[in-house]
């Protein structure tokens, strides 16, 4: 039978359509399911190694990422606790609070963590940001063996840290001069990490432990003045100023929020890191709150970190992440993002291109193309 034209034209539309549009389902299904799962957050505080320097292989560590986290600011412990038999005994401790004995800087931990690093493939290595912390800051010559460990392991090292000024309990175990903000020792510190590029990652409780309430947060106006000092260095204040037993001052946010409007410390970031620090904003539903209207007003200016040592297993090392939860559901989306991913990645990301260009201008060769 002969087919008119339009009858013809008819049938070819219908069989363009019903063999060309599921092929570009299917095709666009493929596409979508190839892609590789988008990591949920990037860490910007997480610690390989423990107190007597032992810890999670770094190639084991990378399987508990998995495709949950994206990149990991990578250091290990800069304190060695040690074992003293005249106060332990046969007990060997593993952790600051188990024994009187006192702690002492190692500087091995950096090597160590560089070496762990370079043991990984080029496309591995993307997922880590490296960072220096086996040095004393009490000490005038720390700000040297910065730059020698940056001289001696290039394309490595994106910043510094954590490292501790005032913490409960460990501060007056560690041997030797007691570490200060006002420490000349300190601005030198800084001043190389501004010069270099590097990102600082400091801890110093805001307060003294079991503060008498209402009174004003003893170490506070120091932390500013350090600041004043160093407007143009990249510091994330560790956990806000808090810790196991100080505890949020009255108005916590307040004082924060006033750092935050002070175009003065516009360098300035804050992480949010530990369980310890978790427990006092989901204490409550009004402390989530007063914390997520913080964070909504100033997304910028902080990062998650989980602040969690050689973890074993995913579920462990996501356990900050999902202690947060209750914060989580009052962000919005914007400010989920940056404080989750954007702002690990815009700091870092900073951070190694001027890092390499630093160690570039130094002379030390195109190992940065490690990267």
């Amino acid at each position: 039978m002969k087919l008119s034209y339009d009858s013809w034209l008819q049938r070819m539309v219908r069989f363009a359509f019903g063999s060309v549009i599921p092929l570009v389902v299917w095709c666009s299904l493929a596409v979508a399911q190839s892609q590789p799962d988008q990591p949920e957050l990037n860490d910007v505080h997480f610690h390989l190694t423990n107190y007597i320097q032992e810890g999670t292989d770094i190639h084991d560590f990378l399987k508990i990422m998995g495709t949950k986290v994206g990149r990991v600011a990578l250091f290990g412990i800069p304190l060695q606790q040690e074992w003293s038999y005249q106060n332990s005994g046969d007990f060997a401790p593993t952790y600051y609070l188990q024994t009187d004995a006192p702690l002492y800087y190692y500087s091995f931990t950096d090597a160590y963590i560089a070496m762990a690093y370079r043991s990984l493939s080029r496309e591995q290595r993307r997922r880590f940001d490296p960072m220096i912390t086996g040095f004393n800051p009490a000490d005038m010559y720390a700000a040297d063996h910065i730059r020698r460990v940056l001289q001696t392991f290039p394309g490595v090292f994106s910043g510094i840290g954590e490292f501790t000024i005032h913490k409960e309990f460990v501060s007056a175990k560690v041997a030797g001069e007691v570490a200060s903000l006002q420490n000349p020792a300190l601005d030198r510190i800084l001043d190389f990490a501004e010069t270099v590029g590097l990102v600082v990652l400091l801890h110093s409780d805001m307060d003294v432990p079991f503060a008498k309430e209402g009174s004003p947060p003893v170490y506070l106006d120091q932390m500013k003045a350090l600041f004043k000092r160093h407007p143009h260095t990249t510091i994330i204040w560790a956990h806000t100023g808090m810790g196991r037993v100080v505890r949020p001052i009255k108005n916590h946010a307040a004082q924060l929020a006033e750092i935050l409007a002070d175009p003065q410390f516009s360098r300035i970031h804050f992480d949010i890191s530990w369980d310890e620090v978790a427990k006092y904003v989901v204490s409550t539903p009004e402390a989530t709150r007063v914390t997520a209207d913080l964070l909504n007003r100033y997304p910028d200016r902080f990062l998650f970190g989980t602040d969690e040592v050689a973890p074993s297993t995913q579920e462990q090392y996501l356990k900050v992440y999902r202690q947060y939860e209750p914060l989580w559901e009052l962000l919005d989306e914007k400010a989920r993002e940056k404080v989750c991913k954007g702002n690990y990645e815009r700091l870092f990301d900073e951070a190694r291109q001027k890092v390499r260009a630093w160690e570039m201008a130094q002379g030390l060769g195109p190992s940065a193309s490690s990267r």
